[in-house]
């Protein structure tokens, strides 16, 4: 099972927000997902991104992949994606 941290988008329509998971590539983007490893509030200003860094760092060790937009927030944050 090949595992991804990515966003879930979460909110009304037109008030998103997203909350960062590890989940499965098979699964659709806000389908099942493992776990919750954090938040990305993109309609805040400065958009606020909260993360759950011991459990990030647990999936990077098991070997999940970030995506693209999630390696990006956490390279704003000071986090490295890698394990």
């Amino acid at each position: 099972m090949a595992v991804k941290i990515r966003l879930t988008r979460m909110g009304a329509k037109g008030k998103p927000f997203y909350r960062i998971v590890a989940a499965d590539t098979s699964s659709p983007r806000d389908g099942k997902f493992l776990e919750i490893l954090g938040n990305y509030d993109p309609r805040k200003d400065p958009p606020e991104i909260f993360v759950k860094e011991d459990l990030l760092k647990s999936w990077l060790a098991k070997g999940a992949k970030p995506t693209l937009t999630v390696s990006q927030l956490l390279a704003k944050k000071g986090i490295s994606a890698r394990a």
